[in-house]
């Protein structure tokens, strides 16, 4: 069984990533019962939650002429640009109704500035401007994550390595997790978290 110094990290399981939402990921709900079932093992359980303010930079309808998954350069980097997704406020913002909520210590929401897009639970896409959980699980003495849910190959990843380079132990549940694989980047981010030293399980 974990002990103290665990968390489980639960990545963005909203409606707009599941099934029938703007940015589905096949098979999004088919990891929320088991991702419940795992959540009686942790002490600890931190969510984390997309919440984009209306008209965000990384959205396709916020540049003229240009479609979701085309990638643009923005200050911090290449961006790919998405179709409207977890508008605060919004149904698809919310986390999936089977998602078992109250298990969670901490909710960490991420994106919410105009200007920048954050796939990691550590930073925005800068690789700079922290999210404040590296703090949080610092303050409690954890050292070891298991990491969970959607997607794989961007905002799991994300966080994953930013953890890993953070000096924590990380795992990747695969069997818990849904990738988007846009043009291959399901093995890109496979390699990538390998290389970071995160464990890639199930």
């Amino acid at each position: 069984m974990p002990d103290a110094t665990e968390a489980l990290i639960v990545i963005d399981v909203q409606n707009d990533f599941c099934p029938g939402g703007a940015l589905a990921v096949a098979g999004g709900d088919e990891i929320v019962a088991p991702i419940n079932a795992l959540m009686a093992d942790y002490p600890l359980t931190v969510l984390t939650q997309d919440w984009h303010p209306a008209g965000h930079s990384s959205f396709a309808t916020s540049h003229g002429g240009k479609a979701p998954f085309d990638v643009i350069d923005m200050p911090y980097g290449a961006q790919v640009l998405w179709p409207d997704h977890c508008v605060q406020n919004s149904p698809g913002a919310e986390f999936h109704t089977g998602l078992n909520t109250d298990a969670a210590k901490m909710i960490i929401r991420k994106g919410y500035r105009p200007e920048i897009d954050s796939y990691s639970a550590f930073f925005e896409n800068d690789h700079t401007t922290p999210t404040g959980l590296e703090g949080y699980l610092r303050t409690l003495g954890v050292q070891r994550l298991t990491m969970v849910g959607l997607a794989t190959d961007f905002c799991v990843a994300y966080s994953a390595i930013d953890g890993a380079r953070l000096g924590f132990d990380v795992t990747v549940r695969q069997d818990l997790c849904r990738a988007i694989d846009l043009d291959g980047s399901l093995a890109a981010a496979q390699t990538d978290m390998a290389a970071a030293g995160v464990k890639l399980d199930g």
